[in-house]
């Protein structure tokens, strides 16, 4: 059984390991592939993992021996499944190992922009504090989030992380989701209407899938509806954001600060506008990659294939 990873390098960079998937066949590990090495890198191999590099149908076509493809991340748009589906193919997914590293990461785009740690250490590591004739200074706003509210796009087991450390810091918490869970409401945490939570948040941060109804849910109108001074924080997917609307918000101070760990195309262009907007932090698509999560990655997706193997597939993409 030949089991091949098209792009292993952003799930290991060295610091894992892939012994145990290498247990369950002849397996080939390839940090990146290029559009044209697809094909004959997969070759004959009957177990294909890819984490970014598409799997599509015109692909499919041309390596008749491929039963499984196993995606290395939650998101499964790069494989074409409807193709996959026609020829017999089991696509699975790793859901849900990334919920805790997720929230944290959002939280820290928030804190950074509240409080400027890293500024503010490298300014001291330059001299300035030496030099300065006061015993402290500070060159933005410092914000305090105890009493604020966050609204929070998309309430499932990433948002209600989010909530729970928004929570812990005396933030109140609007929540907005398509499928409600009442036994999470409390005196502290209510789920809202969209209207209201954009009329009511201090804090917007983002974190729902990308849907045709999601997509660009932070535009020009939506904007508007917010409170003056609002920040918006996105570590889920970069086209939830009209990115022209937003740095344009942030040049006019309606937003006063954006957290943003994805971008509507990736790896960032130099053309994109919210690389020339004030008050914008941007980090390349990272929340998803402490250690452990990617260890739990890692362990979900040989657990895959490891089940496929033993005719009871988990995790199948439907």
């Amino acid at each position: 059984m030949k089991i091949v990873v098209l792009d292993g390098y952003t799930e290991n960079p060295g610091d894992l390991s892939w012994e145990e998937l290498g247990q369950l066949g002849e397996l080939t590990v390839y940090e990146r592939t290029d559009k044209a090495d697809i094909v004959p890198r997969i070759g004959d191999a009957q177990l294909v993992i890819t984490n970014k590099t598409p799997v599509t149908r015109e692909i499919l076509d041309q390596c008749p021996g491929l039963r499984y493809i196993g995606v290395l991340a939650t998101g499964y748009n790069v494989v074409d499944t409807q193709a996959a589906r026609e020829k017999g193919i089991t696509v699975t997914n790793v859901p849900a190992y990334g919920t805790e590293t997720v929230g944290q990461y959002t939280i820290a785009l928030l804190l950074e922009i509240c409080c400027h740690v890293g500024h503010h250490s490298a300014e001291v590591h330059q001299g300035r504090w030496e030099n300065s004739v006061d015993f402290c200074f500070w060159d933005y706003p410092l914000i305090e989030l105890y009493g604020k509210t966050i609204g929070i796009i998309g309430y499932g087991k990433i948002g209600q992380a989010t909530g729970r450390i928004a929570q812990a810091m005396g933030m109140r918490v609007l929540a907005y989701a398509s499928h409600k869970r009442p036994e999470l409401e409390s005196e502290a945490c209510r789920y809202a209407e969209l209207d209201e939570l954009l009329e009511q948040s201090d804090v917007i941060a983002l974190h729902c899938p990308l849907f045709p109804e999601t997509k660009e849910i932070i535009n020009e109108d939506t904007i508007e509806k917010m409170k003056d001074g609002v920040i918006i924080i996105n570590s889920a997917r970069g086209q939830l954001i009209n990115e022209e609307a937003l740095a344009a918000a942030l040049k006019k101070g309606k937003v006063q600060a954006a957290g943003l760990d994805v971008v509507s195309e990736e790896p960032i262009k130099s053309t994109n506008p919210l690389l020339k907007a004030p008050n914008c932090i941007i980090t390349p698509h990272i929340a998803w990659a402490s250690k452990e999560a990617r260890r739990r990655l890692m362990d979900i997706a040989v657990d895959n294939v490891r089940q496929f193997l033993a005719g009871t597939p988990a995790n199948v993409v439907k």
